[in-house]
């Protein structure tokens, strides 16, 4: 079977890692963590996931982690806060949505982070989407204008399982959004596996991945897929349903990852595992996926 890399030498066709915790320290815990899971890529929180704090970071943790990471080839990546929500009804939740993802965008670039992913959110109050979409284009479209240095991040909206009134689930639900953003050139997608899958594309079968990959770059345009969150699922397709689970455990399976790692659009993609199990679990995915990617279908 034929390795499936790279064209350049000793660099992997998709780097594989994961997401890291960093209470204590950016680099002495974070990529102390990545280590151990023999990780090419990480993902990071930069402020509580769960809450509006906007701290400041430790230059020197900072320093360290992204030198540590230009010098060991592993690209990172910060995860906005859950909170955030551009198409809420609540003028108070979208006015903390644009101070913390402003935030984000400033530490990623602080710490030399490619991209910060967001969720695309939804709308709330009984309001229609398209109502929900020009009030994403007011207030995050000046977001993505302020990304004028070199080193700034990419801001990738990453799709939900499809619960409640989500702005964006299926593939095609990132054409209005894009549209709505002026498909700005730092804008690019976080596709997560178990989200797409849960929203009713079917990975599965001989060519579910390639289909569901071909539908998103025909949505958005070749280039734009720039991470990957690769996450089996607890539930059947169509569930609606976010819930993770280790890489072949699922109702995804293996397969479609080995897919994955073949179709032109993950060219260079790095994949990043969300899934259960503590360091052990996200250690065996890893490696799991690793031995996926060396493997043709």
């Amino acid at each position: 079977m034929s390795p499936v890399q790279s064209s350049l030498p000793g660099v992997p066709r998709n780097p594989v890692g994961g997401h890291v915790p960093v209470a204590g320290g950016l680099h002495s815990v974070g990529l102390s963590y990545a280590r151990d899971l023999k990780a090419e890529a990480v993902q990071v929180f930069v402020a509580n996931p769960r809450g509006w704090a906007t701290p400041a970071g430790n230059p020197r943790q900072d320093e360290a982690f992204r030198a540590a990471c230009a010098e060991e080839s592993v690209p990172a990546y910060v995860h906005a806060p859950y909170l955030i929500n551009f198409g809420s009804h609540t003028e108070a939740t979208v006015e903390r949505s644009v101070e913390s993802l402003r935030h984000s965008l400033r530490r990623a670039r602080e710490i030399g982070a490619l991209g910060v992913v967001v969720h695309t959110g939804s709308a709330t109050g009984g309001r229609p989407r398209e109502t929900a979409l020009r009030q994403v284009r007011e207030y995050l479209l000046p977001l993505l204008d302020e990304l004028t240095h070199d080193d700034d991040p990419f801001l990738l909206l990453e799709s939900t399982a499809g619960q409640g009134s989500s702005l964006c689930s299926r593939t095609w639900d990132f054409g209005p959004y894009f549209e709505a953003l002026d498909a700005h050139p730092m804008l690019g997608v976080c596709l997560d596996t178990c989200h797409v899958f849960a929203a009713g594309h079917d990975l599965t079968g001989p060519s579910g991945m390639h289909q569901t990959l071909d539908l998103l770059v025909g949505t958005v345009g070749a280039g734009r897929l720039k991470l990957i969150h690769a996450n089996d699922s607890k539930d059947v397709v169509g569930a609606h349903k976010d819930r993770h689970e280790n890489i072949g455990a699922g109702h995804i399976g293996e397969d479609p990852f080995r897919a994955l790692m073949t179709h032109p659009a993950t060219e260079g993609v790095p994949l990043i595992i969300e899934t259960p199990g503590g360091k052990q679990g996200h250690a065996a995915d890893v490696e799991r996926l690793k031995k996926l990617r060396w493997t043709t279908p």
